[in-house]
């Protein structure tokens, strides 16, 4: 991955546009946040105030410009999932399994997770699930920290058992967050700008939106594509209908995860696992945006179920990787056909993106069955025995 970092600027590997993120972008708003003030006037700022933090610390490495100290900090973010998720299957009644998927699956995504800070938000989403058997208080903090950095960290506590292990979780949660999030408001200035930017957000042609659009091209829709807001978007009639649709999808997802957690009565070890990766790939597939980074996301918390024996979204983590894998060739190897819309452009986003459908599905099904109670022990009528089983009849023959 590091060898594909440095040669960045070969056609097949982006042509320099992956690694420009970090000493574009992320150097741009490393300057306005030096001066206490979050960008708010821009319209790619889009997230919340706990990202400025990640943006402000490869200023703190001495001796490296801002992308090497950018780039040494997302590997220290690996490294940190990496030996959690093995330290962890090490334990009896675990698997190294997750530790390998990890090791084996990131390099899918080329260079592209150290030139992001999605590895950063994974390792405390990663660390909140994996610590919540010793530590439901620790599980909240990590949960919380790495919300104010992306929002979606907070759905890892949407599986955790009820009664004391939720209520510690989640009030540790709202206290870290509360507390820092009255710091960062103190210490900057627009600490709320984000919100805007991101109510703003048109349909990205990455998304399942944009695989209909991108398909309604082919057969005579006149809509355009454009870059803003950070990302590729479609423009023309029926974008903001597509728009719309989405967000109820995201109400519906949120709907059906709520009806689950009412319904659900029967919890293993590995079903705050198994619902942190559904309910991310549920929110992910109804998403206006589907960046090729959010496939982190879902790398990490495959890998937090497969250190457990029990889990039962195994082959959901194989769609997933799937998915990573087309994810790439969308972007950056072949992303000029996506823009344009070309039927390789147009069949690889379906392919992506149904493989992205078909793990959400998968998955909701399996963690519904494998919470419901089990069925009951048949009862025998009273005044009955239990039928004996027939013992074999012995065979004659000589004896010896």
């Amino acid at each position: 991955m590091l060898w594909i970092l440095l040669h960045d600027d070969l056609p097949v590997f982006g042509g320099g546009h992956v690694a420009r993120e970090v000493y574009g972008l992320y150097f741009r708003w490393y300057g306005v946040l030096t001066h206490g003030a979050f960008p708010a006037h821009d319209p790619l700022w889009q997230y919340p105030p706990g990202a400025g933090l990640v943006l402000l610390a490869p200023g703190l490495l001495p001796g490296l410009t801002y992308f090497q100290a950018f780039v040494v900090l997302a590997l220290a973010a690996d490294a940190a999932v990496t030996v959690a998720l093995a330290r962890t299957g090490s334990r009896p009644g675990r698997s190294r399994h997750g530790a390998v998927y990890w090791i084996c699956c990131l390099p899918l995504l080329l260079h592209l997770p150290f030139t992001r800070y999605d590895v950063q938000v994974t390792a405390f989403a990663v660390l909140s699930l994996l610590v919540l058997a010793r530590s439901p208080r620790a599980s909240g903090v990590f949960a919380a920290l790495g919300s104010l950095i992306k929002v979606w960290p907070v759905l890892v506590l949407l599986g955790l058992e009820r009664g004391r292990t939720t209520r510690r979780a989640w009030t540790w949660a709202a206290l870290t967050g509360t507390v820092s999030f009255a710091v960062l408001a103190l210490s900057f200035s627009h600490p709320l700008s984000f919100v805007l930017q991101q109510g703003g957000r048109g349909v990205q042609i990455e998304s399942f939106g944009g695989t209909v659009l991108s398909l309604a091209r082919h057969a005579g829709w006149h809509g355009g594509v454009r870059y803003q807001f950070g990302a590729m978007e479609f423009t023309g009639r029926y974008v903001g209908a597509v728009a719309g649709v989405s967000l109820v999808l995201t109400g519906v997802a949120f709907g059906v995860l709520l009806l689950w957690r009412l319904r659900a009565r029967r919890w293993t070890a590995a079903t705050p696992y198994d619902a942190a990766l559904t309910a991310v790939l549920l929110f992910t597939v109804t998403s206006r945006v589907i960046s090729p980074q959010y496939m982190i996301w879902l790398l990490g918390l495959a890998a937090v179920c497969l250190t457990s024996r029990h889990t039962a979204l195994r082959p959901v983590t194989a769609l997933i990787a799937a998915a990573t894998a087309v994810s790439t060739v969308i972007y950056p190897v072949l992303y000029r056909d996506v823009i344009v819309c070309d039927w390789t452009g147009s069949t690889l986003i379906l392919l992506r993106n149904g493989l992205l459908g078909v793990a959400a599905v998968l998955s909701f099904t399996r963690l519904w069955r494998s919470t419901r109670p089990a069925p009951p022990l048949p009862r025998s009528v009273p005044g009955t025995r239990p039928p004996v089983p027939a013992v074999p009849a012995a065979r004659s023959g000589p004896v010896a």
